[in-house]
């Protein structure tokens, strides 16, 4: 049984192409009302305020369950459905009338889609105000349609069919004026002059008699052209050629599939505005026969745009303002709605006097994001996807080439920043040299990108050209930074917040959401930032960073967000849970935030780490790079208590690598020294012992020479930890009691509790209970003392092995687990697995062994995992397990031959 819906006149449902009798005013008012929603979910409040306009009873909702089983018994089931506070029809293609009439509109059958027409929608019905908007959007498209038609027929020569479609129109909208005048014409043009001057008679007659006005100025106009048996100017049809390898933006597409009056397309330089543009321009024309208009703002007045499309209407002489030419404009395209691409708007002002009023529907591209005008879709551009960027290649330079080097593809796409302008413009290079392979292009890219996509570089020398200076100077000091989104607090104190909106609005920064601390973050796009650094200084002229070299406005912007990072992250690592050992920058410039800013930011220091460490470790790099050796130091010292904590060596390595390397080259030996600490510390993690002794020695001497007792024991701690991890117990115990020696006549009692734990730790080693004791006593009573939880932790793991207690076992690994440390925890796993083993439960110690070794292997700690791997080879063999635990066992001593003597 097939069901059918229509509600293009009288509502009727039939079955098999029967009529299927729905009973009731209320249930069919219902049924209209989900219908005109079809598909979508009618809330129960709105469908009672449909049954009961005035005043709905307070069996309202019982009533309207009732009425919907009275539907779904009249319908048969599956074609109603609850969810969640309304109810909704959902009807297959081509069994809605007003869908089917949708999809032949869009599709260009004009004729098909009128023919579905019975009359007025619903006018068996009393109707609801609620079903207003849909019915007139229904009927807006119906007149379109039907003017199309009308328009397509007069092109044809068939002047008679377009007359009896207006005239049919007329019948159901005989105030319609610009109906009339669409008639008046069409008689006009077929030959019938005297019968159009006899219509426009009978139609000023009756709008005086009935209404009490006269004609309007569009229906007069028409009047005039015939009495003068003036000609129409040609429809203009200044629309560009779609490109005819046009890829992807599907979603755009479809939201640019109309009905709209204004739509809005933006994104950054190269993104593809114009060829999309023109595109949904293409596939919309045949609903405005009456024309296509091209204007090309830029950085114009309106008054030159206004003139040239007032003469394409026929106007020789347009009025002398601005206001005049819009108002003329309006009244023109009023009796005439045709569709008005403007390309490249400056902003909202220069395209105001240019929006033609109802009926006609205007495209405008941009690189500002323009959302002042109401009601217009806003269609922001981004870069291609990998996928659609591969295509265009494909498109351009030759699918099979393209499947052939899928890998040197991918990098080109890359090298373009999926920016389709850049993506067509190496297509189009590979086009042009088939004796190419795309690797040759690939490499071409990388040397010199700027010098392969000349469309490209133009394109982007023109937008950088166009930004005010401080805007340009921004840019610059952004992609400087890498590609990484940046937290806005800290663009905003480098940049300004103005500078930051205004390249947000024109499209050169992107917002990219809300990091986990819950503050907006910005990056630049790819290709733009790269742009700025290589060629957009020396555009301006000035020097900023010009092609020599030169540094200026932006270095002072790097410089800015340097202080900017530098003073926040120090006020985040002060609130850590571990701050031991801490150096800092003294002379590298701060840039405090307001304090209400900055106690928001920091509240939960770890969260505010996590979500800013990796554009710390860029902003490091970034400062190494321009040679700005104290900020890049500083800025890496800040972020060790933070890695320590979280174990992220790789990051830790990296930025003290780097900023070494600057502290070097600007002879900065205390920030020289304080990066070799820094280094040492992961390679001790690392098991790297000579390289660890070599960076701790180095960096002692020098904080020696520079008279830093502090800094000195510093390092004297991290050798007595290289050699305890070497064995040698009494070189270790003496370099701590040195340490301690210096920490207690400097008053440090974090570095003295450092210190105490660290023998105690070598006398439990070594066999002397007595001095474990005493020392990790003191130790974790100087800890709880001082408020430090982490190194309350370190020395309960010590205190377990000495008194074989899992509680201290357990309540280091409850304090490491809040912490979020999990090196140190995985050693107190280890050290409660023993004890479990110890105690037979075996299924206990597995797990935990099993966990801890998996940390050990993931953070690169050799002898951590030669430890667990060993215990669990001997809990393997206590289990029975003899093959298993044999290669444990093996495993665990090829781990100790590679490790450091």
């Amino acid at each position: 049984m097939t069901v059918t819906f229509h509600v293009l006149g009288p509502l009727e449902v039939r079955s098999d192409g029967r009529p299927l009798r729905i009973s009731g005013r209320k249930p069919r008012l219902l049924l209209a009302t989900l219908l005109l929603d079809a598909g979508r979910v009618v809330s129960a409040d709105r469908l009672v305020e449909v049954l009961w306009p005035q005043r709905p009873p307070r069996s309202a909702q019982a009533n309207l369950r009732t009425y919907v089983s009275s539907l779904r018994s009249g319908l048969g089931a599956g074609w109603l459905r609850a969810d969640g506070s309304g109810y909704a029809i959902d009807v297959p293609g081509g069994a809605l009338d007003l869908l089917v009439f949708e999809e032949l509109v869009d599709r260009g059958d004009y004729a098909g889609a009128l023919a579905l027409w019975r009359g007025a929608p619903l006018c068996d019905l009393p109707g609801s105000p609620l079903w207003d908007r849909r019915i007139e959007a229904l009927d807006a498209l119906r007149l379109r349609a039907a003017e199309a038609l009308a328009e397509r027929r007069i092109e044809g020569g068939d002047h008679d069919g377009a007359v009896s479609a207006l005239r049919a129109l007329l019948a159901e909208h005989p105030y319609r004026e610009d109906l009339w005048r669409h008639l008046l014409l069409t008689l006009h043009r077929g030959g019938r002059k005297a019968e159009a001057l006899r219509t426009y008679a009978a139609v000023r007659d009756r709008l005086v008699d009935e209404l009490g006005v006269e004609p309007g100025a569009g229906l007069r106009a028409a009047y005039e052209v015939i009495l003068a048996d003036d000609a129409l100017p040609a429809a203009p049809r200044q629309l560009p050629p779609d490109l005819p390898d046009f890829t992807g933006r599907a979603g755009a597409l479809a939201e640019l599939r109309g009905p709209f009056s204004v739509a809005v397309i933006s994104g950054p330089p190269g993104v593809g505005k114009s060829a999309l543009a023109v595109h949904a321009a293409h596939a919309l024309r045949t609903a405005y026969p009456a024309g296509q208009l091209y204007l090309e703002l830029g950085g114009r007045d309106p008054a030159g745009p206004l003139a040239e499309a007032l003469r394409a209407l026929g106007v020789e002489q347009p009025p002398p303002t601005v206001p005049e030419r819009s108002a003329l404009l309006r009244s023109l395209l009023a009796e005439r709605p045709m569709l008005v691409l403007l390309a490249d708007a400056r902003d909202a002002a220069q395209v105001r006097p240019l929006l033609p009023g109802n009926g006609s529907a205007v495209i405008v591209t941009s690189r500002r994001r323009i959302t002042e005008l109401p009601g217009a879709v806003c269609v922001q551009l981004g870069p291609f996807e990998q996928e659609e960027a591969l295509t265009l290649l494909g498109r351009v330079a030759g699918a099979e080439r393209v499947a052939r080097e899928r890998e040197a593809a991918r990098a080109i796409v890359a090298a373009c920043g999926g920016l389709p302008l850049a993506v067509r413009n190496a297509g189009a290079r590979l086009a042009a040299r088939s004796g190419w392979s795309l690797a040759v292009l690939r490499q071409r890219l990388q040397d010199d990108w700027l010098a392969e996509l000349g469309d490209v570089r133009a394109t982007l020398d023109h937008g950088y050209a166009r930004l005010p200076r401080e805007a340009a100077h921004a840019l610059g000091t952004l992609g400087r930074l890498g590609a990484r989104a940046q937290p806005g607090w800290v663009v905003d104190a480098a940049l300004g917040r103005h500078v930051t909106d205004l390249l947000v609005d024109v499209n050169l920064l992107d917002p990219v959401g809300t990091d986990p601390a819950g503050q907006p973050r910005y990056r630049v796009p790819d290709l733009i930032g790269r742009h700025a650094l290589e060629r957009g200084p020396a555009l301006l002229g000035d020097g900023v960073i010009g092609l020599d070299g030169g540094l200026g406005g932006a270095l002072d912007g790097v410089s800015r967000m340097l202080a900017a990072w530098t003073a926040t992250a120090e006020h985040a690592m002060a609130r850590l849970p571990t701050t031991v050992f801490s150096l800092t920058a003294d002379r590298a410039p701060r840039r405090p935030l307001p304090a209400h800013q900055l106690e928001r930011l920091t509240a939960d220091p770890v969260t505010w780490f996590e979500a800013e460490h990796e554009a710390l470790a860029d902003a490091v790099e970034a400062a190494a790079g321009l040679g700005l050796a104290e900020p890049a130091w500083g800025l890496a010292a800040a972020m060790v208590p933070y890695l320590d904590l979280r174990c992220h060596l790789g990051t830790w390595r990296r930025t003290h690598t780097a900023a070494l390397a600057a502290a070097r080259a600007a002879g900065d030996t205390y920030g020289e020294a304080a990066m070799l600490r820094g280094l040492a510390q992961v390679d001790l993690y690392q098991d790297r012992y000579d390289e660890s002794a070599a960076g701790f020695t180095r960096s002692r001497r020098i904080f020696r020479d520079l008279g830093d007792s502090r800094a000195e024991a510093i390092s004297i701690c991290g050798l007595g930890a290289v050699a305890q991890f070497r064995g040698r117990n009494a070189r270790a115990l003496a370099r701590f009691r040195q340490a301690l020696a210096v920490f207690l006549s400097i008053g440090d009692r974090h570095g003295e509790a450092f210190a105490r734990q660290a023998i105690g730790r070598v006398c439990l080693q070594s066999g002397d209970q007595h001095g474990a004791r005493e020392s990790l006593t003191r130790a974790v009573l100087l800890a709880r003392e001082l408020g430090d939880a982490h190194r309350e932790g370190c020395v309960c793991l010590q205190l377990g092995r000495l008194h074989r207690e899992m509680s201290f076992h357990r309540h280091a690994l409850e304090i490491f687990e809040s912490l979020g440390d999990r090196h140190c925890g995985a050693y107190a796993l280890q050290g409660l697995a023993g004890l479990q083993a110890a105690q037979g439960d075996l299924v206990r110690a597995f797990t935990g062994l099993e966990r801890s070794l998996a940390v050990f292997r993931e953070l690169g700690d050799r002898s951590g995992e030669a430890s667990a791997t060993q215990l669990l080879g001997e809990l393997h063999r206590s289990a029975g397990r003899t093959g298993l635990a044999l290669d444990y066992l093996r495993h665990a001593g090829a781990l100790r031959r590679n490790l450091p003597a």
